[in-house]
């Protein structure tokens, strides 16, 4: 329940404002939606350490800060604090302010540089692809920690520990969400922006498996192993991201695109690779009535006819690097913007310098709607508070349309039409680890309700599988 009417309409407000920009319409005026990391850490007076290691505290900041700076929207958990449950599953790949790295940083993630730290092994693509979710129980796991042992390997106090420990401080993690999310809506009224994400195939592999430089060679020298390794992801990035999806629809699920464009990868591999296994992907969530926000890290330019056979309204471009001009006139007749705010101009410009680049980006992007005030990156400790305010109130003064054209808060996203392909599931479905038949098969006595006998396992199994592939794909 809301704390008083006030707040209730003005989340009403707010929401139908940031639907109706994302459908690409027109709302009364540019809805405001920043992704506030470690800057709402300092805003609020807090260390890059606190909020890195107490996500509490981050949900706190974050609320905070889009409360004070008067967002429409903002994302509930930009700030990536998985201090608790990196360090009790041991991860090796995450590093926390004043824990691993210096206190003034922000956390940050490393990947494998070489084919003796790899978390998958490059004879063992086609293991991996056979079986995914086989991959991360019998090998995944305990290369990419550093107490779980490997199979065969000596169990002890700390591989039995971290197991425990780790999938415990990943449940307490999941379930702060639902709390944090219900005093954003309604003691702040924000609204949280999106619900759900997913990272590119190609992404993943070189992200949590094979790290970049390696995947890069191998998709030039094997795109057939990559391409299949690819496909073998599709299933879990989809299965994942409808889990975590906003039950009604009216929030985008976001891809996080790092590392897909030119020139991190070659046109050739964009076209026979990366494309070819995220597009799929796309149509199958689309398909299923949600959206995307397409977070286009870096410069996107050359991809834009791609993202053009997505079908109409199923993707929020988010402009990060490339010219604003263009992006408004090659997508907006089809989908909504937002972003293109420059960080550099937030983080060392001043007041002043803020109000002139929004004129300059609104004579681009404004338009008749479909554009969604936000900054091209998600927003680090160097962001200055006062930018900030200055980029609202410039916004609240010049960026109200005339005319208007609100739509419904639950107004579908047109379905792609024809149907795409279905996606196959591979040996192991998602959201599986253990099969039914295999666990049953050593029951002394099953009768009865076998129904409700195996509906709880597959939900247990389930908790399992989604504790793994959130590891993996987040």
């Amino acid at each position: 329940m809301f704390v008083d009417l006030k707040t209730e309409k003005l989340y009403n407000e707010r929401l139908n404002r940031y639907v109706t920009a994302m459908r690409n319409g027109t709302p009364d005026r540019i809805p405001v939606r920043f992704f506030y990391q470690e800057a709402a850490a300092r805003y609020c007076g807090a260390t890059n350490q606190l909020v890195g290691c107490d996500y509490n505290a981050a949900f706190d900041v974050t609320r905070k800060m889009a409360a004070d700076m008067g967002n429409d929207a903002v994302m509930l958990n930009a700030i990536w604090s998985n201090y608790g449950v990196a360090k009790a599953a041991s991860w090796r790949y995450l590093a926390v302010p004043g824990v691993d790295i210096n206190i003034e940083s922000v956390n940050q993630f490393s990947e494998p540089d070489n084919e003796g730290d790899a978390f998958l092994r490059f004879d063992e693509y086609d293991e991996f692809t056979a079986d995914p979710t086989a991959f991360l129980f019998n090998k995944w796991l305990s290369r990419a920690t550093t107490r779980v042992r490997p199979i065969g390997g000596a169990v002890d106090f700390d591989h039995n520990l971290a197991l425990i420990a780790g999938a415990m401080a990943y449940a307490d993690y999941m379930h702060a969400f639902g709390p944090a999310a219900h005093k954003l809506k309604y003691e702040a009224g924000v609204v949280s922006a999106n619900s759900g994400m997913i990272k590119a195939p190609l992404d993943i592999l070189a992200d949590k498996f094979r790290g970049f430089v390696n995947v890069c060679v191998e998709a030039t020298e094997n795109p057939g192993k990559v391409r299949a390794a690819c496909e073998a992801l599709m299933p879990h990035i989809v299965a994942n991201a409808l889990a975590a999806a906003d039950p009604d629809k009216n929030v985008p699920i976001t891809i996080w695109a790092h590392r897909g464009c030119v020139p991190f990868i070659s046109p050739k591999i964009f076209d026979d690779i990366f494309w070819p296994t995220l597009k799929p992907v796309f149509e199958e969530i689309v398909r299923q009535g949600h959206q995307i926000l397409f977070y286009g890290e870096g410069n996107w330019e050359r991809h834009y006819d791609s993202l053009l056979e997505l079908p109409e309204g199923s993707i929020i471009y988010h402009l990060d690097k490339g010219d604003q001009a263009l992006a408004a006139k090659k997508l907006k007749p089809k989908f909504a913007l937002s972003g293109g705010v420059s960080y550099d101009v937030l983080a060392r410009g001043a007041p002043g310098d803020v109000r002139q680049h929004l004129k300059e980006l609104f004579a681009a992007v404004k338009g008749d709607g479909g554009y969604i005030l936000d900054a091209t990156a998600l927003m680090l400790s160097d962001i200055k508070p006062e930018n900030i305010r200055a980029a609202v109130d410039y916004t609240l003064e010049h960026g109200a349309y005339s005319q208007s054209s609100p739509a419904p808060a639950n107004a579908p996203v047109p379905a792609p039409a024809p149907a795409p392909a279905p996606i196959a599931t591979g040996a192991r479905p998602p959201h599986v680890c253990r099969p039914w038949d295999v666990e049953s098969a050593s029951y002394k006595h099953l009768s009865g309700d076998v129904g409700l006998v195996r509906a709880q396992w597959e939900q247990a199994d389930a908790a399992a599988y989604n504790y793994l592939w959130t590891t993996v794909l987040w």
